[in-house]
């Protein structure tokens, strides 16, 4: 499985997960959910989405993160649900602080 230096979406700061982290406070759930389905073919049958009372709960291998919206009429993401995914990316190798 290729790892961060080899991940064909770029790494670092141009990443998106790298962008995704700079400005956490302006990321919507379509990037999140974006990047989400650039990973999957990564891990055949060890993800999964599901949809719950206030966002969307992912799962990668034994990773799991909620991305909550804002307002049901916005995509705006919560600032603490992007930093559980920033962590989950960590997690698997696939960004770096």
């Amino acid at each position: 499985m290729p790892r961060l230096a080899q991940w064909p979406l770029r790494t670092g700061s141009r990443a998106p997960s790298g962008r995704i982290a700079q400005r956490r406070r302006n990321v919507e759930a379509s990037e999140i959910e974006w990047v989400f389905n650039q990973l999957a073919p990564y891990y055949p049958g060890e993800t999964a989405v599901r949809n719950a009372r206030h966002g969307q709960l992912f799962r990668i291998r034994t990773c799991r993160f909620m991305v909550s919206c804002h307002n049901p009429g916005s995509s705006q993401v919560k600032a603490y649900a992007v930093d559980d995914f920033l962590e989950a990316m960590i997690e698997l190798g696939w960004y770096e602080e």
